[in-house]
């Protein structure tokens, strides 16, 4: 009998080595390497380790180029447009997708609310975390919420629930069923009888991987796993995992909060510049079409201490309120505090407004935050928070049809933004009557409208007129005046 080698994985990138290091030299992590058994090889001269990748006959012969033919592959529609939309248009068969996110975030429930969605696609739902019952629970909370005046009945008539854990009986299954579609929820709770290992592990997971994917490849059957995320924000398991699925899904949001997001990582079928916006209701998750109605101000108007950013997620523009609030400091220190906003960037947006135009915010406190519980990156949000912050040091209200977007450097300029006409056309879809974007910024041919208090600095994009600033100062003048 052959005698069991001894490897030891990295449990970030998944890179193995004879033996144990201290640091990982393909990722540079420190002890993340783990012991792990190979069996014997079998007869056919290979080891119960699989390293995954397309098995199928066809896929050894060579092919030529031009002799491989894409045009008339068709994608299966998953009944959610936004899903469908963030994927390419559409599920492409024989692909493997997985979607991440934190517990609570709302996996589950949007994996089964994608069959519920299009009950012509017969689905095998592997549920390895929860019983039949308790996924007949959830179908029916949200099968009460889809309308189109369907029965429950027929939603889920094209839906098996299939209860396991061992990865060779779900093959097995889908082989024997050969649905239209497999969802498996979820990864880590996954095992192979061909692994001595718990479920979970670095090796349980690259191999429950790689036999899905030579299942996918082979049947033609598109799946979706959903995978947890560790507490560093990354998806459990080792880096493998993302490179042998074709798509990768992430899946954002605070649990406290309403709102999804669903961003696409790796996406070897489609862009990875897109989201989709969900929002989380009692009967499931509710497609976002238009996010920036939702997340611009809901209050009534005149209040003080509020700005409209013009903001790009992706390819995606979106409108939403940033709200500031400047009050005396009480304590020694002044208090800065920053939700959905990155608090550091907030402290040299506030150094430049005390150099560079003058105002003493060094003993006040500011708290800022990015309405809808959105976390924002992009600098175009500067100028906003400029405006929301001043806007409630002068206690003075911002105009409700004004929006920015643009960036603000240390020196006090306001820089272009990328994408500035897409900002600038959505801005004007919504009904807002001016933009102020920076007088760097090199618009297409724009049609003048006059010279007003503004001069020739002003001109009209679809309908809504375009102030370009150069600087804070500048800014200041044509706002506060």
């Amino acid at each position: 009998m052959a005698k069991a080698k001894t490897v030891w994985y990295c449990t970030s990138c998944g890179n193995e080595y004879p033996q144990f290091l201290g640091k990982c030299p393909a990722c540079g992590e420190w002890n993340t390497l783990k012991e792990m058994e190979i069996a014997p090889s079998t007869a056919g001269g290979k080891g119960s380790r699989s390293r995954g990748g397309i098995v199928s006959g066809e896929a050894r012969k060579p092919l030529r180029l031009n002799e491989i033919d894409f045009r008339n592959e068709e994608r299966l529609s998953l009944g959610m447009a936004e899903v469908d939309r963030l994927l390419g248009g559409g599920i492409v068969p024989g692909s493997l997708v997985l979607i991440g996110g934190e517990p609570g975030i709302g996996k589950s429930t949007l994996s089964l609310q994608i069959p519920l969605a299009n009950p012509r696609l017969r689905t095998l739902y592997v549920s390895g975390e929860e019983s039949a019952k308790q996924v007949k629970m959830r179908a029916e909370r949200l099968a009460a919420g889809i309308a189109d005046g369907k029965q429950k009945q027929d939603e889920a008539e094209g839906i098996s629930i299939f209860c396991e854990t061992l990865i060779e009986d779900i093959i097995a299954e889908a082989e024997q069923s050969k649905p239209d579609l497999m969802i498996v929820d979820s990864v880590q709770t996954m095992y192979s009888a061909a692994i001595d290992s718990t479920p979970g592990s670095v090796s349980q997971i690259k191999e429950v991987a790689a036999m899905l994917l030579r299942f996918a490849k082979k049947s033609g059957i598109p799946v979706i796993l959903i995978g947890h995320i560790t507490k560093d924000g990354y998806i459990a398991g080792p880096k493998i995992l993302e490179h042998i699925v074709d798509a990768v899904l992430q899946f954002e949001g605070e649990n406290r909060g309403s709102y999804r997001i669903l961003r696409s990582i790796k996406n070897r079928f489609g862009s990875t510049s897109e989201i989709a916006v969900f929002e989380m209701t009692g009967a499931g998750l509710r497609e976002v079409a238009n996010p920036s109605e939702l997340l611009i101000p809901m209050h009534e108007a005149g209040l003080s201490g509020t700005a409209i950013c013009a903001t790009l997620d992706g390819t995606r523009p979106l409108l939403f309120e940033v709200q500031a609030l400047v009050s005396s400091a009480v304590y020694g220190t002044a208090q800065r505090s920053a939700t959905g906003f990155d608090t550091r960037r907030l402290n040299m947006l506030l150094a430049v407004l005390e150099k560079r135009a003058g105002f003493h915010l060094a003993a006040k406190d500011v708290f800022l935050n990015m309405a809808g519980g959105l976390k924002v990156s992009d600098p175009a949000a500067d100028l906003a928070v400029v405006c929301a912050v001043l806007s409630s040091n002068f206690d003075f209200a911002l105009p409700g049809d004004v929006c920015f977007a643009g960036e603000v450097g240390l020196s006090g300029e306001i820089r272009p933004v990328a994408q500035c006409e897409r900002r600038i056309s959505e801005a004007a879809r919504l009904g807002f009557k001016k933009v102020f974007v920076s007088a760097f910024e090199k618009l297409g041919p724009v049609r003048e409208n006059g010279t007003g208090a503004e001069g020739s600095a002003s001109s009209g994009v679809n309908g809504i007129r375009v102030v370009k600033v150069a600087d804070v100062p500048e800014l200041v003048k044509k706002l506060f005046k």
